[in-house]
């Protein structure tokens, strides 16, 4: 049985027991050989593995793809705060969990967005031999490029009681990011896909705890894990990339496309100036074709 019924999500649910909570993920296409490794995509925040629906589509005739829900998010498990950290490590733990369970050898294409970077990176500098190719989609392994500023829309939800209220209980956060994330209008479907599993307050925890959990300084949670994550990029130096970039991103802007460049630089790069944030939703006839092409 499906976890969400939507005419662009036609994809059987999968769980797995990560740590003791419920992890829902998406497991479609053929079984892996040597030549068409299964491809990993990682979701950010506030997405879910509905982010990735058209490239799972695009992908999955001849290639197995995986996509887990974060604990907390899409329809994965909802746990208290005194039974889950909602912390960078529990991601990268999480996700670590997962691929051990899922896919315990061989390598994999690794896709990332938001989020996702910091969580699939960090996982991937401690084992690069598994990974065979990288695709990123406005994100960042690392912390804040000189110059750039945490936004103040973040910084409202990271640091006042009044973000955290208008997230937790007017689901600001999920609902403005299907505006605030996009060039082009979303139409009312697509809204309602992002927004699905996030209808209620209860629901709506870790999305508050993503931002909340943003490591800008030495003695935050996290930062010492972003410090040694970018740290290690370079074990990932000699692995081809590809970088898909919505220009007209509010927090993944050229700051951090020229931190990616720098760290990376024969990584192929292509800009959509007509893109956002979701880069998959604004460029996805552009964006897919060239995915598809780099993965074979």
């Amino acid at each position: 049985m499906s976890a969400y019924k939507h005419p662009e999500y036609p994809f059987q649910s999968h769980y797995l027991d990560v740590h003791g909570q419920q992890m829902h993920y998406l497991d479609e296409g053929p079984r892996s050989d040597a030549a068409h490794p299964p491809v990993l995509m990682v979701h950010g925040n506030p997405t879910w593995s509905f982010y990735y629906r058209k490239l799972v589509s695009a992908l999955s005739s001849d290639r197995r793809c995986l996509v887990p829900d974060h604990i907390g998010m899409g329809f994965s498990a909802r746990p208290e705060k005194t039974d889950y950290g909602y912390r960078l490590a529990d991601r990268v733990a999480d996700l670590s969990s997962f691929i051990d369970q899922v896919l315990p050898e061989g390598e994999l294409d690794l896709v990332v967005h938001d989020w996702g970077g910091m969580i699939g990176c960090a996982w991937a500098v401690q084992h690069a031999k598994r990974v065979r190719r990288l695709v990123i989609l406005n994100t960042a392994a690392f912390g804040l490029p000189p110059g750039k500023r945490l936004p103040f829309t973040l910084k409202l939800v990271r640091n006042t009681a009044l973000g955290a209220f208008l997230v937790k209980h007017f689901n600001a956060f999920v609902v403005g990011a299907t505006r605030m994330a996009v060039k082009k209008p979303m139409s009312l479907a697509t809204r309602a896909g992002y927004i699905a599993p996030y209808k209620t307050a209860d629901r709506r925890l870790a999305t508050y705890e993503f931002v909340h959990d943003i490591p800008l300084q030495h003695g935050d949670p996290g930062f010492d894990l972003v410090q040694q994550t970018a740290e290690q990029l370079e074990r990932l130096s000699d692995h081809p990339m590809l970088i898909q970039w919505g220009r007209h991103d509010f927090v993944f802007d050229d700051h951090f496309l020229a931190s990616w460049q720098a760290r990376f630089p024969a990584a192929d790069v292509d800009v959509y100036e007509d893109a956002g944030h979701y880069v998959l939703e604004d460029a996805g006839d552009r964006v897919l074709p060239r995915v598809k092409a780099f993965l074979s």
